[in-house]
């Protein structure tokens, strides 16, 4: 394959003039970011669309940009994929969508947003063999329902089931109801709406993702980790006023899909559900289906999520909007995340391949207080049950020290539990064996370090993060 790269992202970033910049999660080293879009692994090679504005680190006049990798760990940046069109159905923003193959063809299925009332209607483009060029010519697959009820729609996902394509979004109720309306999807020119869906009048759906819409809607099997595989729904839980805090974060719902008997479409049934990241500064996150199990034990996905700035919270140091405009740059896409089942709760890894930015050991093994470097990979070691007086304790993560200390994170840490823990810069990764991530945003000021503090007998494996050769 040809090297399209105009860049090197992470390369790139290595150098950038900003200490907060993160050099391990790729981004383009100026503009605005938020949801990754578009994700799809085509010929051998994952692509990473994500909303983008290179102008300003604002949210504004939104695009596509595009990344790309060939093994989850070298990014390349590409240029940009999907623009707003001056009097086209996207004039006020190519917005969230997915990319999927028809009839060999990459083809872009996107919310576009002709003004600034906020009523999207899906939108077409199709894309060149390396996802690279792609023509947009307006085509409208799918506009608003006419159904009174329907107040706002967004974000396309598509899916199989039975041997048939279905498309779904995210939607807004007049009742005050989240709700996903579904879509048979024979051609991707010409969706066919079918109907409200599924909405938070559900109650295992009220418990666990309440919403007055349910944004960037997912739905993917996920292997369960006793074998075979289930079905994963998620929503961003938008609420009116959110303004990018976003205070209920991302939801996900276990459950079956089945034919309904009558009308053969798709019925989704669900049966638990939780939060699908415990971290205040994580949203808008896409899977990719990399298999289906048909039956079976095969079923994969991936998951990517949106870090976003912010002013602060939960104690933490944050930026200001004049400090974001300064730096020029805002948002940063998290590690690609595997997904698996077990007893009805989500649990989310990273990627084995982030173990490629491993580098030099700072510590083995090490207890107490641990000082941690600025771009660092550390595992978390509960102690053993069978050491004397190794019942639970809390782990904390500080920036500073002294009274101006910043508490980052703070968890429990059962014996023989495992954190594994992500600093790149300004962003903080971590996962708990048996759960969902933690994201994290805190900025260190100069002179500041991080400090890891242990209970007693746990023991922490320290490492610099570093690009592979």
């Amino acid at each position: 394959m040809t090297d399209l790269a105009l860049s090197s992202s992470l390369a790139a970033a290595a150098t950038h003039p900003d200490p907060a910049f993160p050099r391990f999660h790729p981004r383009p080293a100026r503009g605005w970011i938020n949801d990754p879009n578009g994700i799809s692994y085509i010929d051998g090679r994952y692509h990473v669309f994500f909303q983008y504005n290179p102008l300003s680190a604002r949210h504004s006049q939104i695009q596509w940009g595009h990344l790309s990798s060939a093994d989850l760990v070298r990014w390349e940046e590409h240029p940009v994929a999907l623009t707003p069109q001056a009097g086209g159905p996207d004039s006020a923003g190519c917005w969230t969508g997915v990319v999927t193959m028809d009839d060999g063809v990459p083809t872009a299925c996107y919310s576009g947003v002709q003004d600034h009332g906020g009523h999207s209607q899906v939108v077409i483009a199709r894309g060149s063999a390396d996802l690279v060029t792609w023509e947009q010519d307006g085509h409208v697959a799918a506009s608003m329902p006419a159904d009174p009820l329907v107040t706002a729609v967004r974000d396309p996902f598509i899916f199989w089931f039975g041997g048939a394509r279905y498309a779904m979004q995210g939607a807004g109720l007049a009742d005050g109801r989240a709700a996903l309306l579904l879509y048979t999807v024979e051609s991707l020119d010409d969706w066919k709406y079918q109907g409200i869906w599924l909405t938070t009048a559900d109650p295992v759906a009220a418990a666990h993702t309440p919403a007055e819409i349910w944004e960037c809607p997912q739905l993917v099997e996920v292997p369960i980790a006793s074998g075979g595989s289930t079905w994963v729904m998620m929503f961003s839980l938008w609420l009116s006023g959110d303004d990018h805090e976003h205070a209920n974060g991302v939801g996900y719902l276990v459950g079956s899909l089945s034919a309904d008997p009558s009308s053969g479409l798709p019925v989704f049934t669900p049966s638990s559900g939780g939060k699908a990241d415990l971290g205040r500064d994580f949203y808008a996150p896409q899977i990719v289906q990399l298999s289906y199990s048909a039956g079976g034990d095969a079923a994969s996905a991936l998951l990517w999520g949106w870090a976003n700035e912010g002013p602060g919270r939960d104690g933490r140091r944050g930026r200001t909007q004049e400090e974001i405009d300064d730096a020029g740059w805002s948002g940063v896409l998290t590690h690609p995340r595997v997904l698996s089942v077990v007893e009805g709760v989500l649990e989310v890894a990273p990627a084995p391949e982030v173990l490629a930015y491993r580098g030099a050991a700072v510590a083995s093994g090490a207890t107490g207080s641990v000082a941690v470097p600025a771009f660092a990979e550390v595992l978390v070691r509960g102690a053993s049950s069978s050491v004397a007086g190794s019942g639970a304790g809390s782990v904390a993560l500080l920036l500073g020290s002294g009274a101006e200390a910043q508490v980052v994170y703070s968890g429990s840490l059962a014996a023989g539990e495992e954190l594994r823990i992500f600093i790149d810069a300004s962003l903080v990764e971590v996962y708990r064996s048996g759960s969902v991530a933690t994201t994290l945003r805190a900025y260190p000021v100069p002179g500041e370090e991080w400090q890891l503090t242990l209970p007693a007998g746990a023991t922490a494996d320290v490492w610099e993060l570093s690009l592979p050769a």
